[in-house]
């Protein structure tokens, strides 16, 4: 990942993607994966008649990844969205947060994922990308006190 597509003057910054993370962070860290688990747990937790309700998380990567040609096309024809973020929590201000691991020099962005935090940011979305569990549960924070009761889980 290019940190000069984090920085203040980056296309997302402009389109108001937030960025929610140590960007400095460097080393061993948790996978993608194990930092979405442990996102999705604990939401569901604190959440767990609402929020924990509502959040989902796209599956397009292991779609792409070794997936037959034909199964992608039939994915696509339902919907399945190239660079849709990992986490997606509908309300009246929607959060859209694509999550990465904690050291960005260990992580990459996927075909179409800034194209789409860029459009969801235009489009009104809380739009964001964050740089582990914590982070996101920043970002969620954040989200709760910027939009109120349109978004407060409760």
């Amino acid at each position: 990942m290019r940190l000069s597509d984090l920085t203040p003057e980056g296309e997302l910054a402009l389109a108001g993607v937030l960025i929610f993370g140590v960007l400095a962070h460097r080393g061993k860290c948790p996978t993608e994966s194990v930092e979405q688990v442990t996102f999705f747990n604990r939401l569901r937790a604190a959440y767990p008649d609402t929020l924990g309700l509502i959040a989902i998380h796209t599956r397009n990567e292991g779609l792409k990844r070794g997936a037959h040609i034909s199964a992608v096309a039939k994915h696509r024809a339902e919907g399945m969205t190239p660079g849709a973020v990992d986490i997606i929590i509908p309300a009246r201000v929607p959060l859209v947060c694509e999550m990465k691991r904690q050291d960005p020099t260990q992580c990459a962005w996927q075909d179409g994922q800034q194209a789409y935090l860029i459009a969801a940011a235009r489009a009104g979305a809380f739009a964001c990308v964050a740089f582990g569990c914590d982070a996101a549960w920043h970002a969620l924070l954040y989200w709760q006190a910027r939009h109120g009761d349109d978004c407060s889980g409760v």
